[in-house]
């Protein structure tokens, strides 16, 4: 084994093999940007509507709180497909990369949702009794008020889901989608060697992995530092009682 894997290394390392490797890399990323960052936009409207007090809105709210139980519960895999057989019996020939980033978009509106009603949640009430006290309107609360003080709950698990999608992306593959998983499959199925098309697939997700997962740390801990040093200081213990 060890010498076929050598007489391989020459063939399997070319230019034109490194930008196929680059394309599939490419469409793994562009998968998880696309999806996540349109789902963060989607998920903080949904959250806003779901928040409103307003009567009216109860309804939607409804429909809101049914749509992140259930897509947070069905996995990838099956919601690919879904998406796929749904949009070509609409016939909407979409092409797989578009059914995947609308997949990974419907799954990650979902999930982020629930990480900024987090956020929301984790804003005492007084914050926004205060700005309706000063009248300040529902998106001016938000925008000024609430978020300031969430992001140091939003952001850090949501740079973690991101992350992890990166790596979920693979399934993607399933469908014929071009992306890194897809990519060791067609090395494999020319004759390269299964430790060295999959191992390609490792370490590549590796490389994307670990430095945003160091990122996402700093992006922490620097949230933390500056929700530290803004935060009100605590009140000053009242001097002692003495006596007659």
């Amino acid at each position: 084994m060890p010498e076929g894997l050598l007489g391989q290394l020459e063939v399997f390392f070319t230019w034109q093999n490194a930008l196929l490797w680059l394309r599939a890399t490419g469409t793994t990323v562009a998968m998880a940007v696309v999806g996540c960052g349109v789902g963060f936009v989607l998920a903080n409207l949904l959250v806003l509507v779901r928040t409103w007090p307003s009567r009216w809105l109860l309804p939607l709210r409804v429909l809101i709180v049914l749509y992140v139980e259930v897509f947070r519960r069905i996995p990838f895999l099956v919601l690919i497909f879904l998406v796929l057989f749904t949009t070509r019996a609409l016939g909407l020939h979409m092409p797989l990369f578009a059914v995947a980033c609308v997949t990974v978009t419907v799954t990650a509106t979902a999930f982020i949702a629930e990480i900024v009603r987090a956020g929301y949640e984790s804003v005492h009430r007084n914050q926004w009794e205060s700005a309706a006290v000063m009248n300040f309107g529902r998106l001016r609360t938000v925008a000024l008020v609430v978020l300031p003080q969430a992001w140091t709950v939003i952001v850090p698990p949501a740079f973690s889901y991101f992350v992890m999608f990166i790596k979920e992306t693979s399934l993607a593959s399933q469908v014929g989608v071009y992306e890194l998983m897809q990519a060791g499959k067609y090395f494999n199925n020319v004759g390269v060697s299964p430790f060295l098309a999959f191992g390609t697939c490792l370490a590549i997700y590796f490389a994307l992995s670990y430095p945003l997962t160091r990122v996402g740390w700093r992006i922490e801990r620097r949230l933390a530092h500056r929700f530290r040093r803004t935060s009100p200081a605590e009140p000053l213990a009242a001097p002692p009682v003495v006596g007659p």
